[in-house]
């Protein structure tokens, strides 16, 4: 027999700020490349810090910008099978191409959903940055087969953290 140990969503946001209270040592030194590239695309920096957080602890998982699997590259972990990787894996080029894909995830939901509010379409978004567009189905099961099957709220915590903290 197979335990499932459900936790209340209150330990996963808190267990969610404690990484992002960890990480931001690490953010602090891509927050002006952050701030330049969510103006220049009009979004939140503390989503873009967020999910660098998410994907790559802020670079302290990689290994000369690599995943262990050598298939997603840079701090938003871009896949090399669906997107040529422009810039080194923490440069400002590889954040304003990670956003871009962000941004492009959130339209989609957009067009996809339409009537489901924004925030929706937010999480929609981010759930399809680290899953891919289709398999965005519904607004209660779309983080159904992303990171730890909480993948959107635990970007959202960690958004919401950096917010509070400067981005």
């Amino acid at each position: 027999m197979r335990c499932k140990t459900e936790f209340p969503s209150t330990f996963r946001v808190q267990a969610a700020e404690k990484s992002a209270e960890i990480d931001v040592v690490r953010l602090k030194r891509y927050k002006v490349p952050i701030m330049r590239v969510a103006r220049n695309l009009c979004i939140e920096p503390a989503l873009i810090a967020a999910i660098m957080s998410v994907e790559s602890r802020a670079g302290a998982t990689l290994v000369d910008g690599w995943n262990r699997e050598r298939n997603q590259y840079g701090l938003m972990q871009v896949d090399k099978r669906y997107h040529k990787l422009v810039g080194r894996w923490n440069s400002e080029a590889h954040l304003l191409q990670g956003t871009g894909i962000l941004v492009a995830m959130i339209k989609g939901i957009q067009k996809k959903f339409p009537r489901w509010t924004k925030e929706q379409q937010l999480k929609g978004g981010i759930s399809a940055y680290n899953a891919g567009l289709r398999n965005v189905q519904s607004y209660d099961k779309m983080d159904i087969g992303t990171t730890g099957n909480d993948y959107a709220n635990d970007v959202v915590a960690r958004a919401k953290y950096y917010k509070r903290n400067g981005y």
